[in-house]
């Protein structure tokens, strides 16, 4: 299969392997990969710039398909020297006397947010870690974040109770390109080459066509009769 394929990723999310497994399957057919704002990620899509996304949720699904890949766990990010230093975990209880920021990229869906308000919200995660770093106030973040953005003089522990992100591949409800979008999906679920459900990779070689002869059914072959004693 010929043509190109374009997949937008945003921070923390981590396709090399699955662009391993596509250069694998679909060596005729180029993979680039993006990576764009987690604000950008889904217009990407909408406009044409990407075939589709990897994204997280909630977010904005308006005339784009999501599937679910897996969930992050949920961590709050504070100094090293900070008095959770010694926890192996928090509870949304333990923020509530701390300021907790909460950037304008943030993905996670808050009924209520712990902790006190800041006076103003950070521009990016980017933005909040630098503030948490000087040693003023907390940051909830999926995993991924912390790790992306993480610091020696930074530590982070699961939150629990804490809302939660997932990872989805998106992509057009309109698509213009569906095969190549099966394949993607097929790939990020873990599909073998040979499952049912996804789509089957290109033959290296066209089979060569059978003769006629060689299409007809072999006779069945009769069983010798058993000799008696």
């Amino acid at each position: 299969m010929t043509g190109s394929f374009t997949l937008a990723y945003v921070p923390g999310v981590t396709p090399g392997k699955w662009a391993r497994v596509w250069q694998e399957r679909l060596p005729g057919t180029e993979l680039t990969l993006v990576q764009v704002t987690t604000a950008e990620a889904a217009a990407k899509v909408r406009e044409g710039e990407a075939d589709a996304a990897l994204l997280r949720l909630p977010g904005d699904r308006e005339d784009l398909h999501a599937i679910p890949l897996y969930t992050e766990t949920t961590v709050v990010v504070f100094p090293k020297d900070h008095e959770f230093a010694a926890a192996g975990e928090l509870s949304l209880e333990d923020l509530k006397p701390h300021v907790l920021w909460q950037p304008l990229d943030d993905t996670l869906e808050w009924d209520e947010i712990p902790g006190q308000a800041p006076v103003e919200r950070p521009g990016t995660t980017a933005d909040a870690i630098e503030i948490v770093a000087a040693g003023v106030g907390l940051l909830v973040v999926p995993q991924s974040l912390a790790r992306l953005h993480h610091r020696k003089d930074l530590k982070y522990v699961p939150l629990t109770g804490a809302p939660q992100s997932r990872v989805a591949l998106s992509f057009p409800i309109r698509d213009e390109n569906p095969e190549l979008v099966e394949h993607m999906i097929g790939i990020v679920r873990g599909r073998t080459v040979n499952s049912s459900r996804g789509p089957q990779p290109e033959p290296a070689e066209q089979q060569q066509r059978r003769s006629p002869r060689q299409r007809q059914k072999q006779p069945a072959k009769r069983a010798k009769p058993r000799r008696g004693r």
